[in-house]
């Protein structure tokens, strides 16, 4: 266990005493605060603030980030409150902790929209100050340190989590040992197989290794003593999480990963650094396509080096890496390694730095964007690595993240050109906009003012920023387009009605019109805009109620209409609809929605609601628009069949669809339609189509199919 001690002893000789005062203060407030806390490996609560101050104080953070590290838990674990950090510790601090603390949503909140909110909240608060996320990074990596206390689903869902989001961020910053720390400690738990595996390949081949370093380290040294250039030389094994990604993104086998023996080249100066990469060159071959300069040309969160791999005598390959002391250090802890909050305020500090442009610009697009999920969605992609370099005509450089296309470079130029692009030029080559651009290639965008986009262009922009803008130029051709339908249908109501609006015109129309409906209907033409997208249903009762003056008597319903309406009366909805009630709901062709599993429901003009399941394609490619989306979820007292199909592959043995049949029917469900087609030589896939009662029914019966020996895998269509 940690002790505060420790950390004083390595803050004390960077920081004077005065500095050092509010971080004991913050000591002593943290151990009441959490006097009598365990977490579930038993040790004390107080432990883990300290084991995240320890971290920040190797990277040699300032003392109000360790200050707020032994305080961020403090909000969401304990009665005291954000007043009271304020009163004893000051605002600056109280806003870091503020930033850190996950979001505290109703009860009834999805966990993963809670969590989605909760990154939201971070990525936001970094624009503010960046030292929320260097204490949330050094968070997140103890407790994967102590992960193994809690559920495998919980487990694996903290590892994914981190895996996805916050390594990539500590990428994006230049945060090598966190993202790597952060991949290793992830990697155990989402994918155990793979990892142990490895683990034990590296275990085979460590020890020989080791040796063969070890001999060229000497060599190097002795060469590098001989040309006078000043070098610290070190030696290390690739990573377990770093072999897998790579044997994964280029299909090759452990064997096959060249970099897996590496050596690391430390000098005084960039001039030395080119020094020392011409001797390596002289006295060892090296592989050219092993070659890069990030001297010259710095990755996007500013990395810098020079990367050579060299072949030894007996055809082992070993990437060397040279760089400067500062140029290291940067490696190491990234933005951290120089984040002086003294000189300027932190906010002017995020606006200023480089490696920070694309924090800047995805929160300017999603700032408004009001669905947590979404945003989460949209971080994903930003976080990709930007390793594609490619120049305009002028030869200025673009980098863009691995597998954008024309489309995301004339975006990156430029929103307007971007929305009327109208071709790409590549190396001299007229290409089309979804071509994927390759390092190096030279770019160059024509664009009319006739040309827009169209919806296909969603399909192939692969970037955010791209897919923002042209997401938003669609929704506002819809929106046109939903005013003009609403208009038509007020006045053919009116019409059909025989009602004339003679009196309320303007602003009295509108007054009137959100005393009926909405007091938030902004505009005359957001509420045409409502009806056309049909969250407003226009009828004669409405109508009335609206212009009073201009109603006509209704008349009498006759005995025979009662007696219709009441055989033809629908029984009640299992689905429940936020805000437009009374409408009318079916459930969509394309997904078959099931009770029970996660849903949405889309507004079609006339025709009521639609619920689509969330893993719809068309909700999840996000072809249908958002604005017409409403919230829906299950009377959980419902009941009823829904009809579901799976498709099974197996091994093509004789009896396989019996013990398929016999399974479904011990769950107690029904077969409506079963086909059968050869998927290979000795494989087999079975197409089912099942009724059930709701989605946890479904659940159980793909896995007590998957528990049959010859099948091989269980899917839903």
């Amino acid at each position: 266990m940690i002790r505060f001690d420790d950390i004083l002893e390595k803050v004390s000789p960077l920081y004077g005493e005065k500095d050092l005062v509010p971080l004991q203060k913050a000591y002593v407030f943290a151990a009441h605060s959490h006097k009598g806390q365990v977490r579930l490996s038993g040790e004390p609560y107080l432990n883990h603030p300290l084991e995240v101050a320890n971290i920040l104080a190797d990277m040699k953070l300032d003392p109000t980030t360790l200050v707020a590290a032994l305080l961020h838990d403090v909000l969401e674990d304990t009665d005291m409150t954000a007043l009271d950090i304020k009163k004893l510790f000051g605002e600056e601090i109280a806003h870091l902790v503020e930033g850190v603390t996950k979001i505290g949503l109703v009860e009834e909140s999805h966990p993963e929209t809670r969590r989605a909110e909760t990154i939201r909240k971070i990525i936001i608060a970094m624009t503010d100050d960046l030292r929320v996320i260097f204490i949330k990074l050094a968070d997140r990596i103890h407790n994967l340190k102590t992960l193994k206390y809690l559920s495998d689903k919980k487990q694996k869902q903290i590892a994914q989590e981190t895996l996805e989001i916050y390594a990539p961020i500590a990428n994006r910053l230049g945060m090598g040992r966190t993202k790597a720390e952060l991949e290793d400690l992830s990697f155990r738990y989402v994918d155990q197989k793979n990892y142990f595996q490895i683990l034990s390949l590296i275990k085979t081949k460590k020890k020989d290794s080791e040796k063969i370093l070890k001999k060229i380290e000497k060599q190097m040294i002795e060469l590098m003593k001989e040309n006078h250039i000043p070098a610290e030389i070190s030696s290390r094994i690739k990573r377990p999480y770093s072999i897998y990604r790579k044997m994964k993104r280029q299909n090759v086998s452990f064997d096959q990963v060249y970099d897996f023996m590496a050596l690391r080249l430390i000098t005084n100066t960039a001039r030395n650094c080119y020094g020392a990469l011409g001797i390596i060159h002289q006295n060892w071959t090296h592989l050219p396509s092993g070659f890069n300069d990030f001297i010259s040309m710095p990755k996007p969160n500013l990395y810098q080096a020079l990367h050579t791999t060299i072949l030894t005598k007996k055809k082992q390959t070993i990437e060397i890496q040279i760089r400067t002391h500062e140029m290291h250090e940067i490696s190491v802890n990234g933005i951290a390694a120089h984040w002086k909050y003294k000189e300027t305020d932190a906010k002017s500090m995020v606006k200023e730095d480089k490696r920070l442009q694309w924090l800047r610009e995805m929160v300017d697009l999603y700032q408004e964007q009001k669905d947590p999920r979404k945003f989460l969605k949209s971080l994903k992609t930003n976080l990709i690595p930007e390793e594609v370099y490619v120049f305009t005509p002028k030869g200025k450089v673009i980098t863009l993240p691995m597998g954008a296309t024309a489309l995301d470079f004339a975006f990156k130029i430029h929103t307007e050109i971007g929305l009327h692009t109208d071709g790409a030029i590549i190396n001299g080559k007229q290409m089309p906009l979804n071509s994927i651009l390759e390092p190096g290639t030279i770019v160059e965008i024509t664009s009319s003012d006739k040309k827009t986009p169209s919806r296909n262009w969603l399909n192939f922009a692969f970037t955010s920023k791209a897919q923002h803008h042209i997401k938003r130029w669609l929704n506002k051709q819809e929106q046109l387009k939903n005013i003009s339908l609403g208009k038509k249908l007020w006045n053919k109501q009116l019409t059909k009605h025989k009602m004339k609006n003679t009196s309320l015109k303007g602003k009295a129309l509108l007054n009137k019109i959100r005393e009926v409906t909405h007091p938030h209907i902004r505009s005359l033409k957001h509420f045409y805009e409502m009806v056309g997208i049909g969250k407003i249903v226009l009828n004669r009762k409405l109508l009335e109620k609206i212009l009073p003056e201009s109603a006509l008597k209704p008349k009498k319903e006759t005995l025979l209409k009662k007696a219709v309406k009441k055989v033809t009366k629908k029984p009640e909805s299992a689905i429940k609809v936020k805000g437009t009630e009374g409408s009318q709901v079916k459930l969509a062709r394309c997904c078959s929605p099931i009770l029970g599993e996660s849903i949405i429901g889309y507004i079609t003009s006339g025709k009521g609601i639609t619920v689509h399941s969330l893993r719809c394609h068309l909700v999840k490619k996000e072809i249908l628009p958002s604005q017409r989306m409403v919230e829906v979820s299950w009377d959980k007292s419902a009941k009823g069949d829904y009809e579901a199909a799976l498709s099974i592959k197996a091994e093509d043995k004789p009896g396989v669809l019996a013990k398929v049949t016999s399974s479904i029917a011990k769950m107690k469900a029904n077969i409506r339609k079963a086909n059968v087609n050869p998927d290979s030589e000795s494989k087999t896939r079975i197409t089912l189509n099942i009724i059930v009662h709701d989605i946890e029914q479904l659940e159980r019966i793909a896995e007590e199919i998957k528990g049959i020996a010859e099948v091989l895998s269980v899917a839903r269509i």
